[in-house]
């Protein structure tokens, strides 16, 4: 596997990443791994690793520029003052990035994202059509069903059952996309929470369910950006 830190174009200028890739020279799906309200750490690092071992050219865009928090307040100040407009033009650019490697194809992209990421996961897959698949675990926001402007995005909600208010915004999303032509699906686990799948966190952690969450997570991408699967 090659991985290395990386600098994409963007629409105003250039953004940092890290971008992760078998070996061979494919052609495998492209994959934007989006950050959780911590940053572009060492276990988003693992994640997009983790894509990019499943069969995908995977670049997670670093939308804090380098910073990354520890304490729950820092990272709590620093997803406030994230500017969200910018942050969604750096993961178009990353879409579109991944969309001219070379070792991409289909041209299709899928975007994943975890809390904070799984909203702008969900934001970008509504609005941009070079994004077939999203897969949002715990997304921290939820567009309306009326937003989706790219109605041939196919959209895969993953929650935790004690995750109250994520709960309950995307059972809402999951409901009003009922009346849309957009493909999608939710996902409550039981009995877990928030963060469920940050094998960094022992608090919130859970093996067996982030297990299953992995193998639809994947299954999903594969049938929705691989022709044929």
């Amino acid at each position: 596997m090659q991985t290395e830190m990386i600098t994409f174009p963007t629409a105003d200028d250039s953004a940092p990443g890290y971008l992760a890739a078998p070996d061979d020279a494919g052609p495998y799906m492209g994959i934007v791994v989006i950050q959780e309200w911590w940053g572009l750490n060492a276990h988003i690092q693992a994640v997009t690793q983790r894509v990019a071992g499943a069969g995908a050219v995977a670049l997670a865009p670093d939308l804090y520029h380098g910073q990354v928090a520890t304490e729950p307040d820092d990272a709590r100040k620093k997803a406030m003052s994230l500017d969200r407009e910018r942050a969604v033009s750096e993961i178009d650019a990353a879409v579109t990035y991944l969309k001219n490697d070379a070792r991409v194809a289909p041209k299709r992209i899928g975007v994943l994202g975890f809390c904070m990421g799984g909203g702008l996961a969900l934001q970008v897959g509504a609005r941009n059509p070079d994004v077939g698949a999203v897969v949002a675990f715990y997304g921290g926001w939820a567009p309306k069903a009326t937003d989706f402007a790219n109605q041939n995005v196919a959209i895969l909600n993953i929650v935790g059952e004690n995750d109250e208010h994520v709960k309950q915004m995307q059972r809402k999303l999951e409901t009003d996309l009922r009346m849309t032509s957009v493909q999608h699906d939710l996902v409550i686990y039981p009995g877990v929470g928030h963060a469920f799948f940050n094998d960094t966190r022992p608090e919130a952690y859970h093996v067996g369910v982030a297990t299953d969450a992995w193998t639809r997570a994947l299954d999903w991408f594969r049938s929705h950006l691989v022709p044929g699967m």
